[in-house]
């Protein structure tokens, strides 16, 4: 199949809770690239985190297989160093191969909980 979508992508908005309600890990408070790769090679992605006072953080490099989407929670990037919680950043994402980006939250800080989905913003 074809590769569809973008190489690179932006999510301008970012923010993990320290905190959440309900079960581990399905209600933890996260932050989540979902990354389709339609193509039938590897995406190889970098991702590059901004903060509002201090420098850039990265590349993370993650690997999407052919034909194969991947929910990638920021929660859980750890090289070159955790994203901290309880502070604002911005991502830039870039991809070898064009690949199609959603965003989404889910924010359990209150028992009712909150869901956000958006696609990224394609360059």
């Amino acid at each position: 199949m074809e590769a569809i979508g973008k190489k690179t992508w932006i999510i301008a908005e970012g923010y993990i809770p320290s905190y959440g309600h309900g079960p581990e890990p399905q209600f933890t408070s996260h932050e989540t690239a979902c990354i389709l790769n339609t193509s039938d090679r590897e995406a190889h992605i970098k991702i590059t985190i901004f903060y509002t006072d201090k420098d850039p953080v990265g590349p993370y490099e993650v690997t999407i297989p052919p034909q194969r989407t991947k929910h990638l929670r920021f929660n859980e990037l750890k090289e070159p160093e955790p994203i901290p919680k309880d502070t604002d950043y911005a991502s830039v994402i870039e991809s070898d191969i064009p690949v199609v980006i959603q965003h989404t939250r889910l924010d359990s800080r209150q028992a009712e909980n909150s869901l956000l989905t958006t696609i990224a913003y394609s360059e």
